[in-house]
């Protein structure tokens, strides 16, 4: 949905235009997003082969098979980016809820809590942890649809308001949509993945803008929330892990801030190929 190709194209087919993205993040850190044309991709109801790359859902788990290259601004030569990432949903939603009053955008939290083990060979790294999957699809581009939106998730340890049960999690969610009009959410999914819209959201808690002025914000008990660490800060974007409190329970969050308009400036669309370079195989 970022490619500068596909917006150049007229987005006619999607499918020619297809990446894998990876951030490794922290020593040996590695980011990768290389396009690859339809020739080179196909797909069925349970698999995804983008070029060398592999997405398989087997079951019980979502398989990636990492076969990459990294992407470096001023490095002529790329480095080897191959492993395995399995997600392993703790529990499915199968709801979607529409970001804008006519559809033609849709986000669906597939697996509000996951677990997750990354075997990298290249570079050499493993780790299991904490995850969670989501997707977002629509009849329109993303910059015809929002101007900026802002997006946490955390993991809880209550269900519900029942802390016994545990293994729950809290999505919040709210932008600006290209009309002006404001959007705001905060779900939370129980252990089985129910989720509930809450009537009363947390208010909203402002954050340092980044290094490129990214302006980012979250929603958290009393409006307090802080940075632990900036994880990806690009002009139009930015990844971080915040510590907050939610619905009265300290949490950790992993937050995302997106600026529209600033990915739509033809400034940054001419930088984005020496970013996500576009390989025929």
């Amino acid at each position: 949905m970022f490619s500068p190709y596909y917006k150049k194209s007229g987005r006619p087919d999607p499918v020619n235009h297809s990446a894998l993205n990876v951030a490794l993040y922290g020593p040996g850190a590695r980011w990768t997003m290389t396009e690859r044309p339809r020739e080179v991709v196909s797909r069925d109801a349970d698999t995804l082969i983008i070029g060398p790359s592999t997405v398989r859902w087997t079951g019980d788990a979502l398989e990636i098979d990492i076969v990459e290259r990294d992407k470096r601004l001023g490095i002529p030569w790329q480095r080897n980016v191959r492993g395995k990432v399995r997600v392993i949903p703790e529990a499915l939603n199968a709801r979607a809820f529409s970001l804008d009053p006519q559809g033609r955008h849709r986000w669906h939290c597939l697996a509000p809590r996951a677990r997750i083990e990354v075997d990298m060979k290249q570079p050499g790294l493993s780790w299991k942890g904490s995850a969670y999957l989501d997707s977002n699809f629509g009849s329109e581009s993303l910059e015809e649809g929002f101007r900026v939106w802002h997006w946490s998730r955390a993991h809880s340890r209550h269900d519900g308001g029942q802390p016994d049960h545990g293994r729950g999690a809290v999505v919040c969610y709210e932008g600006i949509r290209r009309d002006g009009s404001a959007f705001a959410s905060a779900l939370r999914f129980g252990r089985d993945g129910t989720p509930q819209e809450e009537d009363v959201l947390p208010p909203v808690a402002p954050l340092p803008n980044t290094l490129w002025q990214m302006e980012r914000k979250t929603r958290a008990d009393r409006g307090h929330a802080s940075v632990i660490r900036t994880w990806e800060d690009a002009p139009f974007y930015a990844r971080s892990t915040l510590s907050t409190r939610l619905f009265g329970e300290p949490v950790v969050a992993v937050q995302e801030s997106l600026d529209l308009d600033r990915f739509a400036n033809p400034v940054v669309q001419f930088m984005l190929p020496y970013r996500m370079p576009r390989s025929p195989t």
